[in-house]
């Protein structure tokens, strides 16, 4: 199927008009992907007859591709573009090897005047080739040595003007051109597997990246600016051989130093009490009757600035940058400086926005020589500085993981400061939950009872940002502020149709405020962080109810999988907390992770040993018993009947017997009995006695004088327990004839195998008892 399908693309290739040949090219290249299997095929040294048809079509392809990418028609060129990257993707080496003429018309498109697209679609091809050939080092000399740095100096002259100065070159980014992002997204994905070829195009590479980052005249997009902060960083790579690593600490402490520099003059207008901890820090000397600028290129060579926002900008882009020198991925080993990471972000964040703009507040000191119109921009710009600030920890969390336990707390103690004087900006929030929710994974189950009661406030928040807002109630507060400003005297205006027609408001529908994704999941991570990280017990039982309220009310599934896993333990003077798994149940029955939650199937797990001594300790054991088993024979058909009817007889002269006993039948039960001997004698009365009664084989002759014993049983009549009283009376013989008695009738014989034995009612006194019992009787 393949071989049919490669020859249908080359004949519609051979066939069709060039200017019809970009409204089928991509089916043509849909097609061709289909081929992979065929064209990364290994030719045979000697091919059969399929073999060589295969090969000729391969071949009739590749010279219908070179001779479109010569075209003089736009259409043709364009095509030939889309189906080399389409081919080289499908047939890896085997297109690769033999595509030098290739390579060089596509680097020869970018100098012609082609529509942007065509342009833009030859970087992407181009990019793509070098990337396929780094794994094959023939490829990489025979086509990546000597058509790469070609293709970097076509797409810089697209970007950029290239100037010599006395120094060296130097590059100038061009306004308004639509490569910029492509160019640069481009080279940050050749420069780590290439470095070598980039070193010579280092320093241009620099000045151009310092010119896209340090304008203040030029508008670049916000993804032109993330992809030239990701190359600045990469830079480093381009250093000699073993001198990346001194290089990446070099930029590093060249960042530190312009973030400090620049914020010299951002925060001129407050008398800071902050102190470094480098001793070699020195603050810029400044001119406070100058405009606030900084005209001179700093450490990293960004261009100056003028102007609080411009400042404000640059301090926020060396920020970013400090974040993707961290977070960038290293071929050597590095060390990270954790102290000067920490002093500027310490220095940052101490200086807050002011409640009302007041001083005294948060201990923010005003310098008199400054301007309130620019303490007032500071103000403004203050969030964005933090926002940043709090994305570099982060990023530190995210590299370092359990290597930030001994920083946290100091990170902790910035955020929660941060959050205290500005969490009235939504992306000062969105920062913080964000941040939080890092530290929290990692160093969660280590936190103390106070640090977790500092971000008690945060997590408060945190529940409020989830809930959905109504803007009914922020208009019945502004009628409320309203009428207690009118009701102190100060002028005022009422809402007229409020008193007209006091319906009006009730009849309103409720509207829920506006959403805000980012915010709303950023909350939800550390809700779900608090609950399965820190310990229950630490968690305020008040903080720990709202939270639990609220991912009930908004059914975050994985913030009360989190809650039900942890529940809030029994404590001295209270319960355990109610667990909230029926309401995950109710709103996520037909998940599976609730399903397992809930009703665990999970077997007992053993080894092939364990299950093996199991199996012989069962057999074992079911050996014992068989064997302590008394084995009983079955009795002769003809003593089974006369031992019945010598029962039934039995129980007839029982039944005339003074003496009345209730046979024993099976399932019967006995219970303690209390014995109380009554004497005669006035003078002397023996004491009640406690015995319990005695099971044997036989029952024994009574003593001739007995007591009277009342003893409770419970017969199984009919399925049901049936209690039984056993009355035993003083007898006299008077008669010659012998008496059935109890204590010498002999019990009946039941059949079943569940037979108990008979009870033995004994005499409670002794012997020399008996014969003063006989005496007393007679006397």
């Amino acid at each position: 199927m393949a071989a049919t399908t490669l020859r249908a693309v080359t004949h519609r290739l051979t066939t069709t008009p060039v200017d019809q040949l970009p409204s089928i090219a991509a089916f043509l290249a849909t097609s061709l992907s289909d081929c992979a299997e065929l064209l990364s095929a290994p030719q045979a040294q000697k091919p059969g007859k399929g073999d060589s048809d295969h090969a000729a079509q391969i071949h009739k392809l590749k010279t219908r591709l070179v001779s479109l990418l010569q075209d003089r028609s736009v259409e043709g060129r364009w095509t030939a573009v889309v189906l080399v990257k389409a081919a080289v993707e499908a047939g890896q080496w085997e297109m690769l090897r033999g595509y030098e003429p290739v390579v060089r018309s596509l680097i020869g498109i970018l100098a012609k005047p082609d529509p942007v697209s065509t342009r833009k679609m030859c970087i992407i091809t181009l990019t793509r080739i070098f990337h396929l050939t780094y794994q094959y080092p023939t490829l990489v000399r025979e086509i990546t040595t000597p058509h790469l740095p070609g293709f970097v100096t076509a797409a810089l002259n697209l970007v950029s003007t290239l100037v010599k100065l006395p120094s060296g070159s130097t590059r100038k980014p061009k306004p308004n051109t639509p490569f910029m992002e492509i160019v640069l997204h481009a080279i940050l994905e050749l420069v780590p597997r290439h470095p070598t070829i980039f070193r010579p195009f280092g320093s241009q590479l620099r000045s151009l990246l310092a010119e896209i980052l340090g304008s203040s005249q030029v508008y670049y997009s916000e993804q032109v600016f993330d992809v030239a902060e990701q190359l600045f960083a990469s830079l480093y790579k381009c250093a000699p051989k073993d001198k990346s690593g001194p290089a990446w600490t070099d930029d590093c402490k060249s960042t530190i130093l312009s973030a400090h520099r620049a914020a010299d003059h951002v925060f001129r207008a407050v008398a800071e009490q902050w102190e470094s901890v480098n001793p070699t820090l020195v603050p810029a000397k400044q001119n406070y009757s100058n405009e606030l600028a900084d005209t001179n290129p700093d450490a990293l060579g960004l261009p100056g600035w003028a102007g609080i926002h411009f400042g404000t900008d640059r301090l926020i882009t060396l920020l970013r940058l400090l974040s993707n020198f961290i977070s960038m991925p290293s071929a050597v080993t590095i060390a990270i400086p954790l102290g000067s990471i920490l002093d500027l972000t310490s220095r940052l964040t101490s200086v807050t926005v002011p409640p009302n703009g007041e001083a005294s507040q948060n201990g923010v000191q005003f310098n008199p020589q400054i301007s309130r119109d620019e303490r007032e921009l500071l103000w403004a710009e203050l969030p964005r500085i933090h926002i940043a600030c709090m994305d570099l920890l982060a990023h530190v969390a995210c590299v370092l993981e359990n290597s930030t336990t001994a920083i946290s707390q100091s990170i902790l103690e910035q955020v929660t400061w941060v959050f205290k004087n500005e969490k009235f900006r939504r992306d000062v929030r969105s920062a913080s939950y964000s941040l939080l929710t890092s530290l929290l994974t990692l160093n969660g189950p280590a936190m103390t009872k106070q640090s977790v009661a500092s971000i008690a406030n945060v997590l408060r928040v945190c529940c409020h940002d989830l809930l959905p807002q109504i803007e009914e109630s922020g208009v019945a507060g502004k009628f409320q502020s309203e009428s207690k400003s009118k009701s102190k005297g100060g002028q005022g205006t009422a809402n007229a149709d409020s008193f007209l027609n006091p319906e009006l408001r009730k009849n309103q529908p409720l509207k829920a405020g506006p959403q805000f994704p980012q915010l709303q999941q950023a909350a939800s991570g550390l809700l779900q962080s608090a609950l399965a990280s820190i310990s229950p017990n630490l968690l305020v039982p008040s903080v720990r109810a709202e939270i639990d309220r609220t991912i009930i009310l908004t059914a975050d599934k994985n913030a009360m999988l989190a809650s039900v896993l942890n529940p809030i333990p029994a404590a001295k003077g209270r319960g355990a907390g109610a667990s909230i798994m029926p309401f995950l149940v109710r709103s996520y029955s037909d998940q599976m992770d609730v399903e397992a939650l809930v009703r665990p199937r999970m077997p007992v797990l053993m080894t092939s040993a364990e299950l093996e001594a199991y199996t012989e300790m069962e057999e074992e054991e079911e050996a014992d018993e068989m064997a302590d088993e008394p084995f009983t024979a079955a009795p002769p058909r003809s003593s089974f009947l006369n031992e019945t009817a010598a029962a039934y007889a039995e129980a007839k002269n029982r039944e005339h017997s003074p003496v009345s006993v209730a046979p024993l039948h099976k399932r019967t039960y006995f219970e303690e009995t209390t014995t109380e001997s009554h004497i005669s004698s006035a003078s002397e009365q023996q004491p009640v006695q406690v015995k319990k009664a005695r099971f044997e084989e036989n029952i024994q002759q009574a003593p001739a004088a007995t007591t009277h014993v009342s003893t409770p049983r419970s017969t199984k009549v009919e399925g049901s327990m049936v209690p039984q009283q056993v009355q035993v009376a003083p007898q006299v013989s008077t008669n010659s004839a012998p008496s059935h008695s109890a204590a010498g009738t002999p019990l009946p014989v039941d059949d079943s195998d569940d037979e108990l034995p008979t009870l033995n009612i004994d005499s409670d006194t002794d012997d020399e008892d008996d014969e003063d019992d006989d005496v007393a009787m007679e006397g």
